[in-house]
């Protein structure tokens, strides 16, 4: 419960999601947690912030899928695109929970932020109390390519060709393993090994809810970051936990 009730209150989880604004905050609403990608490690500590670097994703069409990945394997891919590359995820621990997850294409504290939203998606027919993300099932979200939707099929493939007879869970007889080594709470998962592309997956705040993810933009609007915010903490703060409205 805990703050995401704050928010979770006031959602209205509405169908699939995959194209539907649902009810969160006004139209206007922005994370109060921009900062965190503007902290130092040591900032982030003396604000009871841990600080877990997972490494790099690997985006091999640039084609970013932010989502569920267990609750919405056919996600599509957000309508902005960057450069094909390696780029570094980082969560933001507080109370036990992963508060923030962001995902770092260049150097530099973004001048602005923007919703991300999926092609078709217009922020400017929101109302009020709408906004656009996704929802969350499984209790994970996750950074990938599009791409590798397709790697994920072939390993469910293969898992289940190697137990014919089963019903395959991804979680239970792939995922699992990753996230054991990091008590469950992330996993930089390679879902067939050898071929490139990865995703990097992690806890959604206290759980189940409704998330959205903005574009930290530079002076000329290129993208620098992308933040996912669980609402764990408010103005990027972790030593006192937000109460209840």
């Amino acid at each position: 419960m805990r703050n995401r009730i704050m928010r979770a209150a006031r959602l209205v989880l509405c169908a699939a999601a995959a194209h539907v604004p649902v009810s969160a905050s006004a139209a206007g609403w922005i994370s109060s947690n921009f900062e965190l990608v503007a902290l130092s490690d040591a900032e982030l500590s003396g604000r009871s912030i841990n600080v877990i670097h997972m490494g790099n994703v690997e985006l091999t069409s640039g084609r970013i899928v932010a989502a569920d990945p267990l609750a919405q394997p056919d996600r599509p891919a957000l309508a902005k695109t960057v450069a094909p590359g390696d780029y570094p995820v980082t969560l933001y621990q507080a109370f036990g929970r992963i508060a923030a997850a962001s995902m770092r294409f260049a150097e530099g504290k973004p001048d602005r932020w923007e919703l991300a939203v999926l092609p078709g998606q217009d922020p400017a027919a929101l109302k009020d109390d709408e906004i656009f993300g996704y929802p969350v099932d499984a209790g994970v979200g996750c950074y990938m390519d599009a791409e590798t939707l397709a790697l994920i099929d072939e390993r469910q493939a293969q898992v289940q060709a190697q137990k014919p007879d089963a019903d395959i869970n991804y979680y239970d007889d792939v995922l699992a393993a990753d996230l054991d080594a990091n008590k469950g709470t992330y996993a930089l998962h390679r879902p067939v090994a050898g071929k490139k592309g990865n995703v990097a997956v992690f806890w959604s705040g206290w759980g189940d809810g409704f998330y959205p993810v903005f574009w930290g933009l530079d002076k000329d609007g290129r993208a620098l970051v992308l933040l996912t915010d669980f609402s764990v903490i408010e103005n990027a703060e972790g030593r006192r936990e937000p109460k209840l409205q």
